[in-house]
């Protein structure tokens, strides 16, 4: 992974390959809008001050995520400057946003492919800023090319990620800089590792391969680990998770993470959709609609990756990490439309469509997970495409049986930098996944598909337990180009809102 540091150095003597400056819009600038953001002084000043000058003429207008580059001054050791734009200008007495930072950072590190060392000179008022730099910068450095013929010569077939960061205007000795840099590597690291597990191909990353991942991850960071295989599953009367993973020949697992802290007196409970590969089994999805099914474990690697962090912050809070995995396939043994399966939970659930496999797993997974009665349980999953007609391919939905709770949610993705929005669950929908058969359908009615998924999980939920599910169906994947800090393919989504809400916890604002 990329290597960061904090340093004093000035700007012209640092020896890099180049020097990341900011700039923003600001319509009352002399230069005629675009504005020097802080940090850049020394920079601008080596231009007898007329960086931004120059950069317009070069056509840069300080627009989000804008890149240029330009020779850098003499007497700079770095050849070249890198101007990032960070959107408008904030107004009179208010910072640079930690989300456009992240994201200017994410972009600079990107166009940096192929350089050995950067340099990070971006407005820095606080160990915040150098926290979201950071972040930004990392995220944005991240490659997966472990495929690839490039991976196996150094890179000489390809450009090799941003090799160093050196974070400029940042105080190495102050403990709160040193504290949030540390915070930024951890969430980095483990949220670019549940990339990539999003990104491998599935053959590869079947349910046994992912448990084995997580156990070799808990076993290095002392998290208590347990897998059921599939004969536990069966004596356990898992139904839920049995049936999905029935037409495989990638026999399911259900994976427990539990990471506690001796001072801890709250317990999160998160449970992550894992199918490896969803294919919508015996009802199969049409061609177009599976070459990316890959994606479909995007909410297990949210869950792995949280619990992870959270112990590698030493966070005083428990957390409970379900990952509920299994693939998704057609064959003599799947389970078929019609079928009734006997949930853990002791629930019948008739089957209509095997393609709404996802909500199956996740009912064994919160019901086994609601015996522990912890204080929240927030599911993660890639559960449903209505969900993206709804809110689109980079915002993700949250329901929840607890207003204040869902409200919490939505606080704190914001506060990390991942849209969200809050979603009803009406109690109309319910009526539709009457079964003459069994106690529930896994299927209602078609309008409102998203909230019908949470409706059906939130049966669920054990008695008095505070549950919140995240659809993250949109932005788990980006089929589109890369942008900020977010690469093409798996992004991670909803690792660094656990993350915050573990945080929150340990710090007694649960919500």
């Amino acid at each position: 992974m990329t290597a960061l540091t904090l340093s004093t150095a000035a700007a012209s003597g640092l020896r890099a390959d180049a020097i990341v400056v900011g700039v923003a819009k600001g319509a009352a600038s002399k230069s005629g809008g675009l504005v020097v953001a802080p940090g850049a002084e020394a920079v601008d000043k080596a231009y007898d001050g007329k960086l931004a000058a120059v950069l317009e003429t070069l056509g840069a207008s300080g627009g989000e995520g804008e890149v240029t580059k330009l020779p850098a001054p003499s007497g700079f050791k770095a050849p070249v400057v890198l101007a990032v734009g960070l959107g408008p200008v904030p107004e009179k007495d208010e910072s640079y946003d930690p989300e456009a930072l992240r994201r200017a950072a994410g972009a600079a590190a990107r166009a940096l492919a192929g350089a050995k060392k950067a340099a990070f000179a971006l407005p820095v008022e606080d160990s915040g800023d150098a926290g979201a730099i950071a972040e930004g910068a990392l995220l944005g450095a991240y490659s997966f090319d472990a495929y690839k013929e490039s991976a196996q010569d150094g890179g000489k077939n390809g450009k090799a990620p941003l090799g160093e960061i050196a974070l400029l205007g940042a105080k190495p000795r102050d403990k709160a800089f040193k504290a949030a840099v540390e915070r930024a590597l951890a969430v980095t690291e483990e949220l670019n590792r549940a990339r990539d597990l999003v990104n491998t191909p599935p053959n590869d990353l079947t349910p046994e391969a992912f448990a084995a991942v997580a156990s070799a991850a808990a076993k290095e960071h002392g998290i208590k680990v347990q897998v059921l295989d599939e004969k536990a599953l069966a004596k356990g009367g898992f139904g839920g998770i049995l049936g999905v993973g029935a037409g495989s020949e990638a026999p399911p697992r259900l994976v427990k993470l539990s990471y506690t802290s001796s001072k801890a007196d709250k317990h999160l409970a998160f449970v992550g959709k894992g199918i490896t590969y969803d294919s919508g089994g015996i009802s199969l999805k049409p061609a177009g609609h599976n070459e990316t099914m890959k994606c479909d474990m995007a909410g297990a690697a949210a869950v792995f990756a949280a619990v992870v962090t959270a112990a590698r912050l030493k966070l005083d809070v428990n957390v409970t990490g379900w990952l509920a995995l299994a693939e998704n396939m057609p064959s003599g043994s799947a389970t078929r439309p019609g079928d009734v399966l006997r949930m853990y939970s002791g629930k019948t659930v008739e089957v209509l469509n095997t393609d709404a496999e996802g909500r199956l797993v996740l009912a064994d997974a919160i019901a086994k997970a609601s015996e522990e009665t912890p204080d929240a349980i927030v599911d993660v999953a890639t559960l449903t495409g209505a969900m993206m007609l709804a809110l689109g391919s980079r915002t993700f939905g949250i329901m929840a049986n607890d207003d204040a709770f869902r409200t919490t949610i939505h606080e704190v993705a914001g506060e990390v930098g991942e849209p969200s929005w809050p979603m009803p669950l009406p109690a109309d929908l319910k009526k539709g996944m009457d079964s003459p058969t069994a106690d529930i359908a896994n299927m209602g009615e078609r309008m409102g598909g998203g909230l019908v998924a949470g409706l059906f999980l939130q049966e669920f939920v054990g008695e008095g337990i505070t549950w919140a599910h995240l659809d993250i169906a949109g932005p788990a994947f980006n089929e589109a180009g890369a942008f900020g800090y977010t690469p093409k393919g798996g992004t991670g989504s909803a690792v660094r809102t656990l993350v915050r809400l573990a945080e929150r916890t340990a710090a007694g604002d649960l919500g």
